[in-house]
């Protein structure tokens, strides 16, 4: 899968061949080995060009390989036949060189990228580390430092960066082979000695001990238990301290621990998890993602508060002409100079340079009359959102599409205020929208599969990784998230501290524990919802709370909190104290600890000793256990979509995969086992108690994640 030429008489061209990004595959690497040695073995070639087709170079290593025995050359004598050959090698990098790719560039001995590539080593994101030489080769050719980054992080530069860094020797905007014919021509039959990047010394940062001592310390910091970046780190420190042939068994035997571990599977397992999402389907096998999308070139948001301003934002960076509308002068006011801000900043960022002009700002509801699509955005009270959607069937041209930004609402109630509820879909997008990846996309009893098609395509225009789900009160994150916060909040009442809770669920990876995101997102927002549905008793602070809703247990505790004015960072007390409001510093606080245990006392609790184990377990459980009951209810169609919610949209650690795979390397058994423990020991705690699902795929003998999909399939067809 590798086609080889030879043009203008003495420069042999090898053409990669396996769509859509001509991956390394068993079958590239021997075409590659075979074209080499002809191209070698040739007199009349004088020199080479490695290419991909169809405008890419290589995107790496095929992964799918990763879960079979692998045969075919291996990557690293091949590349070192490459770079130890006598006549000169070009890459010409069009499209992406990226893992495996940049390090075959790497073996060249000169590289030619086209100005709208992209260059990176993304291993670290599958757990993974660049072990074809790209941990020894590139410190030697851009720096200890600028190659440590691209290591540790993955990130993809584009032409222009790594012409600065010194990875490339040229980057043109006219075809990139004939640019690389016409360089190979002009260094044929030149020594490549001083080209093999592995001959090369590593420049060395000074105090050379200190500095990897501090990058250490942040990469650790920032992995958050992920131990690729840390392995990562050690192979370029082994590139900085030893020679070339002993990095490169360093490299390998890193390479090796990694390969093998637990968090390897579980990126592996979430990178094809993130592809699944966008093959979207019914639970019971029907896809709807053949459905053609309508083209949406003008969209419309109603409602300029925080979520407002961000998806206005979001659409504009994505191209699209949008109308923001907001009723009150004053903040709309306020909202386009907030939205011309976050435009102006992304532009430095490299977004797009003309957003500004792509948004127009109206006080009328009549200005959306000619949009394609609205996402209405107001303050989430269903009333208020009814009336909205009444007034949207009236005013929008026919086959508008009205969709609701909406963390937990019924969208099928909202579609019977419309004069065609198939055209109303959800899309519950997450604060700040105009950063954050996910988007649910929600589909109601009577949504059309061209309305979802459509959500789910400009999702991906402003580039968002979409899941479609149905409807149910909280979708799917925001459902999975309730019992895992009433697990922490029980936890209080016997015994433990947030501090406790806190340390055990970062420790696992999480980027806050319950309590400190709970401070940062303002305890008030819970507060309004709990009371909308009448679970907050207004005799609470009495003492006369029985710690009993709708005949199943309650902890009022945040109830409690906001009855103080104990709102959080907005204002520096909540479940910690800071030291003024808005600060971010979180401080045990000792007025909260003393309220504990007069509340326990009240309540007749006795405090008893929590472990990190219970802490875990409990949270952590209550949440698979609902994704298992998601799963059951046909809300998500399989496991993929629950992961890659919880990855994107609430902090899971992506080196563990996502709750329902965490669930499968824990085991099923052992997850049935534990609930069914702590569900007799709180019998009045209905999300402890074993979901049907999680007991049929138990006695199904547990199958691996990658099956359920087509279980759950199985089950619904049943129904």
């Amino acid at each position: 899968m590798a086609l080889y030429t030879r043009v203008s008489g003495s420069v042999g061209v090898i053409t990669l061949q396996n769509p859509p990004v001509n991956a390394l595959s068993a079958a590239v690497r021997q075409g590659i080995v075979d074209m080499m040695d002809k191209a070698l073995n040739e007199p009349e070639v004088k020199s080479v060009v490695i290419c991909g087709q169809s405008g890419r170079f290589c995107g790496g290593a095929d992964i799918k390989e990763f879960r079979t025995n692998m045969t075919g050359p291996p990557l690293v004598p091949m590349i070192h036949r490459i770079e130890s050959g006598a006549k000169p090698v070009v890459a010409a990098i069009e499209g992406v060189a990226l893992g495996g790719g940049l390090e075959l560039a790497l073996g060249c001995h000169y590289r030619i990228a086209h100005s709208k590539a992209r260059l990176g080593l993304p291993e670290v994101l599958l757990g993974l580390l660049p072990a074809a030489g790209g941990t020894q080769r590139l410190p030697r050719l851009i720096g200890v430092p600028a190659a440590l980054d691209l290591i540790t992080t993955g990130r993809h530069v584009t032409a222009a960066e790594a012409l600065q860094l010194g990875l490339v020797d040229e980057v043109t905007d006219h075809n990139t082979v004939d640019a690389a014919v016409k360089f190979a021509l002009s260094v044929s039959g030149k020594s490549v000695v001083a080209r093999r990047i592995s001959t090369y010394l590593c420049p060395r940062p000074p105090d050379l001990d200190a500095f990897f001592e501090m990058a250490m310390q942040q990469v650790r910091q920032k992995s958050r238990g992920a131990i690729a970046p840390v392995a990562c780190v050690q192979a370029v420190h082994a590139a900085a301290t030893l020679p070339y042939a002993q990095g490169m068994e360093r490299e390998k035997q890193l390479m090796a621990t990694l390969f093998g571990s637990g968090q390897a599977r579980a990126l592996q397992y979430f990178f094809f998890a993130q592809r699944a999402v966008s093959r979207w389907s019914t639970p019971s096998g029907a896809h709807w993602d053949t459905s053609k999308p309508r083209p949406v070139h003008k969209a419309a948001v109603i409602g300029l508060g925080t979520m407002g301003r961000g998806i206005t934002v979001a659409l504009a960076q994505a191209g699209l002409s949008v109308v923001a509308v907001e009723t009150h002068e004053k903040q709309l006011m306020e909202a386009k100079q907030a939205v011309s801000g976050m435009l102006e900043r992304g532009a430095k960022r490299g977004r797009m340079v003309s957003a500004h002009d792509k948004v127009s700002y109206s006080c009328s509801m009549q200005s959306v009359a000619d949009v394609d699509l609205v996402i209405e955005a107001v303050f989430e009270d269903m009333a208020l959102k009814k009336n909205m959607f009444q007034q949207l069937s009236s005013i929008c041209k026919p086959g508008t599409f009205l969709c609701t930004n909406t963390s937990g609402l019924d969208i099928d109630l909202l579609a019977t205020q419309t004069h065609n509820p198939e055209l109303v879909v959800g899309m519950h997008f997450f604060a700040p929208a105009n950063v954050m990846k996910l988007l649910e996309v929600v589909y109601g009893q009577r949504s059309s599969a061209q309305a979802v098609a459509t959500a789910m395509q400009l999702g991906k225009k402003m580039d968002k990784v979409s899941v479609a789900v149905g409807n149910c009160r909280g979708f799917v994150g925001n459902r999975m998230l309730k019992p895992y916060l009433e697990q922490a909040l029980f936890l209080l009442e016997e015994g433990a501290t947030p501090e406790l809770v806190d340390k055990v669920l970062e420790e696992f990876g999480f980027a806050m524990g319950v309590f400190r995101m709970s401070d940062l997102s303002g305890l008030d927002v819970g507060w309004r919802v709990r009371k909308a549905d009448g679970l907050v008793d207004p005799d609470a602070s009495t003492g006369k709370s029985a710690r009993i809703r709708h005949g199943f247990r309650y902890s009022p505790l945040g109830d409690l909190l906001c009855e103080q004015g104990r709102f959080g960072q907005k204002t520096g007390r909540g479940w910690y104290q800071y030291d003024r409001p808005g600060s971010r510093v979180a401080k045990p606080d000792p007025w909260l600890h003393s309220f504990l245990e007069e509340y326990r006392t009240r309540h007749g609790l006795l405090a008893r000793r929590i472990d990190h184990q219970e802490v875990l377990e409990r949270c952590l459980y209550a949440l698979i256990n609902e994704g298992f009951r998601i799963l059951e209810d046909g809300i998500a169609a399989g496991p993929e979509d629950i992961d890659v919610i919880y990855v994107f949209g609430y902090s899971w650690p992506r080196h563990r995969g996502g709750p329902m795979f965490y669930a499968d390397m824990v085991g099923l058994t052992k997850i049935l086992e534990r609930l069914e423990h702590y569900h007799q020991a709180h019998p009045d705690v209905p999300s402890l108690q074993p979901c049907s699902l999680l007991r049929k795929l138990v006695a199904s003998g547990s199958p691996p994640v990658y099956r359920w999909r087509e279980f759950i399939k199985k089950i619904h067809s049943q129904l």
